[in-house]
């Protein structure tokens, strides 16, 4: 279906296929895949919420965001893919529409190679110049483009194409799995044939057909006459080498993505004491830039300079990841409960069950326990105990 916005047309771009065919690299790479696989997950099932002063809220952008940012996706898929894009292309882009009241109604997502920023000469500010089906261009303020990207160079506002970066890496990756592939298809191992001065032609021509069946057979019996030797050439390649390239195109990748080695399965030489701190590395080291990125795009577009005022701000939570085992999540919350950090409430919502009410909304500090806002003088002690019995 064909749309218009206020200031721009895109009907030309009815029935135009952006996504569905398979960029070469990443379709072929299964280390770059997996390593976009491992972000563009963890970013779509990050709880993601809209939040007024700490308290979550609802409005209509966070619910065109998360729920439908468009008639052919979910929230969970529009993330997803924006991710995907942006490591695979180096930028993501989106395109916002508004309704009457100009609050969003519709996330598109637009292929990063029809896509230009451009600075405005007179105003400086940034637009989007946008190459249409019909060879039109169509330009598009800032504001109405969410745009998440990769880290930038001198006097560039496009993101560097991670996959670009790594086309060495890729190219010698490629030239090892073909070698290594032509080896273990290539026919049996050679042989070298030596006869002794004193071999007449007949025989020799014998010895000739018996090893030509021996070959021919791939094994078998072959005997060695009197005068005859054979000797086996030795083939070089080792598996041991596609093995070490693999962990050097692992590594690379692994650097390129700003992510430990160990998300692409490489744990040789790795040691965590927790599975707890191996996230807390991928989290600080890789998802907290990408996530504050996504946010703060969020917040600029999707919300009004009023309700940014009004405390309004979207927020992932990268605590789900950092989740320990069980009894240590359970001595935590106590901790937090008995210290006044956390209330019996948020608790039980953390871990999906239904609020309670009453005393469970309240903070408490042991003493054990008591309402955090309770006079110390109506709290029960040993002390009071005394006094009340003499």
């Amino acid at each position: 279906m064909a749309w218009k916005g206020v200031t721009y047309d895109f009907s030309s771009w009815a029935g135009k296929t952006f996504f569905g065919t398979d960029n070469s690299t990443l379709a072929t790479n299964e280390t770059i895949f997996s390593a976009v696989t491992r972000l563009s997950n963890s970013m779509a099932t990050l709880p993601f919420k809209l939040y007024k002063n700490y308290e979550v809220t609802h409005n209509n952008a966070s619910d065109v965001l998360i729920n439908e940012p468009n008639p052919n996706m979910t929230g969970f898929e529009f993330i997803r893919n924006m991710e995907t894009s942006r490591n695979e292309k180096g930028n993501a882009y989106a395109l916002i529409e508004r309704d009457i009241r100009l609050q969003p109604s519709r996330l598109t997502m637009i292929n990063p190679d029809y896509v230009v920023p451009i600075i405005e000469n007179n105003t400086r500010e940034l637009w989007y110049e946008i190459l249409g089906e019909d060879g039109k261009r169509y330009y598009v303020h800032n504001v109405e483009m969410l745009h998440v990207k990769h880290i930038v160079g001198s006097n560039s506002l496009k993101g560097i194409n991670p996959i670009k970066v790594l086309s060495n890496a890729n190219d010698f990756d490629k030239a090892v799995r073909e070698f290594s592939l032509k080896e273990m298809q290539s026919a049996p191992n050679s042989f070298i044939l030596k006869y002794a001065a004193n071999v007449d032609a007949e025989k020799r021509q014998r010895v000739i057909d018996d090893f030509k069946r021996f070959y021919k057979d791939n094994g078998g019996i072959l005997f060695q006459e009197p005068g005859v030797e054979i000797d086996e050439l030795e083939r070089k390649y080792v598996a041991a080498d596609t093995f070490m390239t693999e962990r050097i195109t692992r590594s690379r990748v692994a650097n390129v993505y700003n992510m430990p080695v160990t998300m692409l399965n490489d744990t040789e030489g790795q040691s965590y004491s927790s599975n707890e701190q191996l996230m807390r590395m991928y989290v600080d080291l890789t998802l907290m830039p990408i996530v504050r990125q996504y946010e703060q795009e969020f917040n600029r577009k999707l919300l009004t300079p009023a309700e940014r005022k009004a405390g309004f701000y979207f927020k992932f939570n990268v605590k789900a990841l950092l989740r320990a085992d069980t009894a240590t999540q359970m001595d935590a919350y106590s901790k937090g409960i008995r210290s006044g950090i956390y209330k019996q409430d948020e608790v039980r919502m953390w871990e999906e069950l239904p609020p309670e009410g009453g005393n469970a909304s309240k903070l408490w500090v042991s003493g054990d326990l008591y309402p955090i806002d309770m006079d110390p003088s109506e709290r029960k002690s040993s002390n009071n105990s005394s006094n009340n019995e003499e």
